[in-house]
C-alpha cells in the first residue's frame, strides 16, 4: 500500500475537503481573512511586509518588550512549548496561528517522520513565507479559521497557540475548539496576555490592550478556563504582561 503524503494525512483529519494551494491546504478560499481584524496589531499581522520581518525581528522584539528582561527568548519559548506538549515520535501536533511556522517546524522535528505537525493560520502571506522555509517532511500547513477549527474531534495529541489568543474576537470559543480536537490525554500550551494585579499597572495595561486591539486576560483566568474544560495538571508561568499556561485533557 503506498505511503500517504503529509498533505494526504492532513486531509484525512479535516471535517470537509480543502483546496490545494502553493504548498498548503486552503479552507477559506476567496475569503481574505478569517474574520475582521480586532485591532492595530492584527492589522499589522495581515500586511505583506510583516511575514518578511516577523520571525527574525518583530516577534522576538515584541516578545521581549512584553515579557521583560527575565522572560524566555523566542528560542526559549519554542523549547518550552515543545517540552510542555510532551511530543513523541508519531504524534500529531497543531500550531494554531502559526505565522511563518517557526514553532511548527520545531514540532515537526519532535514528532519525527511518522508524525504530523500542522501549522494553521488565516493569512496567505504568513503561510507563503512558512512554506518557503525549509522544514521537516512531517510539516503541513492549513489556511483556516483559528477560532472554529476545521479538524475532526479528538484528532491531535498537542495544541499550541502562542501570542494569538488575546487577538481573537472569541477566545472562549477558541478554547472550546482546542479542547474538542484534542485526544483524551492530549496536551495544550498557550502564551497570551496577563494583566498584573497592582492597580496602576493594571489600568495602564488595560488601556494598552484597548489601543492595540488585544484582550488583557487576568492572571489565573486562562488556567480557570482550562479547568472548566476538563484540563488537569495545569501549570502557569508569568513574565511581564504574558503568561504561558499548559495542561492535559483528562
Amino acid at each position: 500500500m503506498p505511503t500517504q503524503t503529509t498533505t494526504e494525512r492532513l486531509e484525512g483529519l479535516l471535517e470537509r475537503p480543502a483546496k490545494a494551494e502553493d504548498g498548503y491546504l486552503d479552507l477559506l478560499g476567496a475569503v481574505a481573512q478569517a474574520g475582521p481584524p480586532t485591532g492595530l496589531t492584527q492589522r499589522l499581522m495581515r500586511t505583506t511586509l510583516m511575514p518578511q520581518v516577523y520571525e527574525r525581528y518583530w516577534r522576538p522584539a515584541l516578545g521581549r518588550a512584553l515579557k521583560g528582561p527575565l522572560g524566555p527568548s523566542m528560542a526559549g519559548e519554542i523549547r518550552l512549548a515543545t517540552k510542555l506538549l510532551d511530543l513523541a515520535p508519531g504524534d500529531t501536533a497543531l500550531d494554531v496561528a502559526c505565522g511563518t511556522g517557526r514553532f511548527t517546524r520545531a514540532f515537526g522535528t519532535a514528532v519525527g517522520p511518522g508524525g504530523l505537525a500542522i501549522g494553521l493560520d488565516g493569512a496567505r502571506t504568513m503561510l507563503a513565507k512558512a512554506v518557503a522555509e525549509t522544514g521537516p517532511a512531517s510539516v503541513a500547513y492549513l489556511r483556516a479559521d483559528a477560532v472554529h477549527l476545521p479538524l475532526r474531534e479528538s484528532t491531535v495529541d498537542g495544541v499550541c497557540c502562542f501570542a494569538a489568543l488575546h487577538m481573537f474576537a472569541e477566545p472562549e470559543t477558541a478554547l472550546d475548539s482546542f479542547a474538542r480536537v484534542l485526544k483524551p490525554g492530549g496536551r495544550i500550551v498557550l502564551l497570551t496576555s496577563a494583566r498584573r494585579n497592582w492597580q496602576p499597572a493594571r489600568v495602564a495595561e488595560s488601556v494598552g490592550g484597548i489601543l492595540s486591539g488585544q484582550r488583557m486576560f487576568d492572571r489565573g483566568e486562562i488556567a480557570a478556563s482550562l479547568r472548566a474544560r476538563g484540563f488537569t495538571g495545569i501549570t502557569e508561568r508569568y513574565a511581564g504582561v504574558t503568561q504561558i499556561v499548559a495542561g492535559r485533557l483528562a
